[in-house]
């Protein structure tokens, strides 16, 4: 995470990436399976693993202007292309050393007839890299789709400049003492910055000649393998302007608003220090972009931050800011005394405040323009969930927001402090994308990430792309379950396929460590989270958190239970590809962890599932799975969630969890109480949070997408819309109003929109009307009544 300077002016519209991208078919064939003539590109001095940025450049000549020119690039850690001085492209989306990509893009419309100038920026972190980063060296390559574009391949004719500009800012988890492995904050000096480097009338004559490293693999090719170059799976990020709202304070100057509106410069005067305090009115992921004029040997400092902190270290209301202050990390740039000067972090941000601290010299600085480019994955809100309860709309906007800003190149956990892909919280960013957006690419991308991270004992690491191993067997069991809802949503068998033998993998694993005395998961190793709950505290002597009873020793019900939850799921999987013995085995083996569960936790004093045989501790995630196994029984399964709901007894799920808790309640018959269950989520609210948080106070992170699941359930569980068979062939609608006079609005299905426009028809009936895309039937169900529904529109009347 960078600055970058440069006197281009960004577009203010919103942009899903800025150059023409290219479908997978318009690739040469022979860039798929066989070596590139293109090599990887790198400068011939600087140490090609440690912190460094790097401009490239290559000047061509044109008879004409083609009618299309289609390029293919990558780099390591990440490059920004231009062409003609103008943005293209930034990438490559991550992945990781045997599945690095590379971006496909037609540059026709960027060239002019004669001179034409490609230049590059390439940035390596080498140490300080984001966590989520995977690395050979400092690397770029670029290579023709054809003969004709062959001529600007990345070879020795290309040339090269470290920019002495950049060097990392202070270690931003050293300043807030928590995790924070998003890459390094940045300081840039402006008189050493090369201006204009990456447009034609730059004279890059003192730049060295690149040197190549070798040349471009395609996956499957070579006696060596490096950068294993994979298409991109994903589009280009979207990237649209964004105000900032309000300056909230101010020392040292007066200022009005009309500058963050961009409708009047701030002049800083001379030997004067300063400090604003800007409110962006929402959390948001953006690329902060400063520009300005002199003030040379002016010292300015930008810090960002989620919420302000009060003297005691909590956050409170995130809308006050009284006796409160910023605690985040900052960039440093040292303007050069030029004109029209753009910073802009070569990573985005996060931040809902921004405090900017200037120091000038001799010479006043003056600040034309301050504004966010808001970057994130471009999913598109289709659904939409309208009712009696305006309220709704509130958490559904927020919600959305939540989930937006935790998708990117590939999810994020949060964006602030990680932005690393987790299983457990991919599974619900997955199903919200899909229910509220339709964009199924992003799901694959991490279905495909966690299939591909499987080391060498079957299971897949917890968080990845990750250059540090973490291992949470649970979440390799919630890969399972991912595979199963896009099974469930998408008819897409072959994808499915290509995760079966994962799957075997991870059930066998987990089949080793089950203790043939108790039929009970014995000793599970590595991090064995559940959830964040109060109990469940960090223990200094494993350093670990977030585990139940038994997740240490062994002979958990809570982690038998999940196991037995997803053999259901692979038993199911194994059955739709007609693996009769599979499915058979995985079905017997949920049954008898079910039955191992029953036998060795059941409580009868307590009514409850404890969480070891043992029976000290019962919590509600134990459970809850319980009751998504069945090892409730049926007919008493609606009372024991109600009473379960209300015991305080057990130890509580946090928002996170509650999605499961959503889940069992659905199962027992519950539905119509989900509204009730989001009194955490309403809390935020009142506390002016704009994202919902990881975990209610005090928590660390203010976004965090698991806890965007009412975006989903508003879709799946009030308007009771699910497939009911594999691939989304057939739908299942079957609403839960709950307090709710009406609900109205739209689905995202693969054959096209799903509309509802339901409301109730006096105590206990229902009335309105289904409309479903061509090609899609299924049925509708209301208080234990079932009818047909067909494609097109048809009224309820029950």
């Amino acid at each position: 995470m960078k600055w970058i300077l440069t006197i281009l002016i960004w577009c203010s519209v919103t942009v899903t990436g800025f150059g023409q991208a290219v479908a997978l078919n318009q690739i040469n064939p022979s860039l798929l399976d066989k070596p590139w003539s293109a090599h990887w590109i790198s400068h011939p001095t600087a140490s090609p693993t440690e912190y460094g940025v790097f401009h490239f450049r290559k000047s061509f000549e044109l008879a004409d202007v083609p009618e299309k020119f289609i390029v293919h690039i990558s780099g390591d850690n990440r490059y920004r292309f231009f062409v003609n001085g103008k943005p293209i492209c930034e990438g490559p989306s991550r992945g990781d050393i045997e599945h690095w990509h590379f971006d496909s893009v037609d540059i026709a419309p960027y060239l002019r007839k004669g001179r034409n100038v490609l230049a590059a920026e390439v940035w390596n972190f080498g140490l300080k890299r984001p966590v989520a980063q995977f690395s050979l060296m400092t690397g770029f390559i670029l290579q023709g789709n054809s003969s004709k574009e062959e001529i600007v391949n990345t070879d020795s004719s290309w040339k090269v400049i470290q920019d002495q500009a950049y060097s990392p800012g202070e270690d931003p988890g050293n300043l807030l003492h928590t995790y924070i492995v998003v890459g390094p904050t940045d300081v840039v000096d402006g008189s050493k910055y090369p201006w204009g480097w990456e447009t034609d009338g730059y004279d890059d004559s003192s730049w060295k000649q690149a040197i190549e490293v070798h040349s471009g693999q395609p996956r499957g090719i070579g006696t060596e393998t490096s950068w294993t170059l994979t298409p991109r799976q994903i589009p280009f990020m979207e990237k649209k302007l964004e105000r900032m709202k309000s300056v909230r304070r101010s020392e040292g100057i007066n200022i009005t608003d009309n500058w963050l509106q961009g409708k009047a410069p701030l002049t800083i005067p001379a030997n004067r220090k300063v400090s604003i305090l800007i409110d962006n009115g929402v959390l948001t992921t953006a690329y902060p972009e400063l520009y300005v004029a002199k003030g040379k040997g002016a010292t300015v400092k930008i810090s960002y931050a989620e919420a302000l902190f009060d003297a005691n270290g909590q956050k409170g209301n995130r809308d006050v800011i009284d006796g409160k202050k910023l605690l985040g990390y900052t960039d440093v740039f040292l303007p050069d005394g030029g004109t029209n000067r753009l910073f802009r972090p070569l990573w985005f941000r996060t931040y809902r405040y921004i405090r900017i601290d200037i120091q000038t010299a001799d010479e006043p600085l003056t600040i034309n323009d301050f504004y966010g480019m808001f970057t994130a994955y471009p999913l598109v809100e289709k659904a939409t969930f309208i009712s009696s309860d305006s309220s709704l709309k509130q958490i559904w906007n927020v919600g959305w927001r939540t989930a937006r800003l935790c998708a990117n190149e590939t999810y994020f956990d949060c964006p602030y402090y990680e932005q690393l892909q987790y299983v457990g919280d991919t599974r619900i960013q997955a199903l919200i994308s899909l229910y509220v957006s339709g964009d199924d690419r992003l799901v694959r991308k991490a279905i495909k990430l966690f299939n591909d991270s499987r080391f060498s004992e079957g299971l897949t690491r917890s968080r990845y792309p990750s250059y540090l191993p973490q291992i949470i067997p649970p979440y390799s069991l919630f890969w399972v379950d991912m595979v199963n809802d896009y099974r469930m949503l998408r008819d897409d068998p072959e994808f499915v396929r290509s995760n079966l033998w994962g799957i075997e993998n991870v059930m066998h694993w987990f089949e080793q460590r089950i203790d043939r005395k108790t039929g009970l998961l014995g000793k599970v190793e590595y991090w064995n989270f559940v959830d964040w709950a109060k109990e469940w505290v960090w223990s200094s002597e494993t350093q670990m958190g977030g585990v139940p009873a038994g997740g240490f020793q062994g002979q958990s019900a809570m982690l038998t239970l999940q196991f037995a939850y997803s053999a259901q799921h692979a038993a199911e999987i194994f059955k739709q590809f007609n693996d009769t013995c599979l499915a058979q085995k995985y079905q017997m083996l949920a049954d008898n962890l079910v039955k191992a569960v029953k036998e060795n936790c059941w409580d009868e004093s307590k009514g409850y599932f404890s969480d070891t045989p043992e029976k000290k501790e019962f919590s509600m995630h134990t459970n809850i799975f319980a009751v998504l196994t069945d090892a409730v029984d049926k007919h008493n399964a609606k009372d024991f969630v109600r009473r379960m709901m209300n015991d305080t007894s057990l130890i509580q799920p946090t928002m996170y969890f509650r999605f499961y808790l959503t889940q069992a309640m659905k199962k027992v018959g519950l539905a119509d109480e989900y509204l009730n269950t989001l009194g955490l989520w309403r809390d935020m609210l009142t506390k002016g949070l704009t994202t919902f948080a990881e975990k209610p106070d005090p928590t660390r992170s203010d976004c965090h997408a698991w806890s965007a699941s009412p975006d989903y359930d508003l879709l799946a569980t009030v308007a009771g819309i699910e497939p009911s068979s594999p691939g989304f062939k057939t739908v299942k609608i079957e609403p839960a109003l709950g307090p709710l006079q009406f609900i109205k609005g739209q689905f995202p299905h693969p054959e096209g929109m799903i509309e509802f426009d339901l409301k109730r028809k006096g105590k206990d009936g229902i009335t309105g009307r289904i409309t479903l895309p061509a090609n899609l039937t299924g049925v509708f169900r209301w208080n234990g009544k079932e009818v047909p529904l067909h494609s097109g529109s048809q009224e309820i009347e029950l």
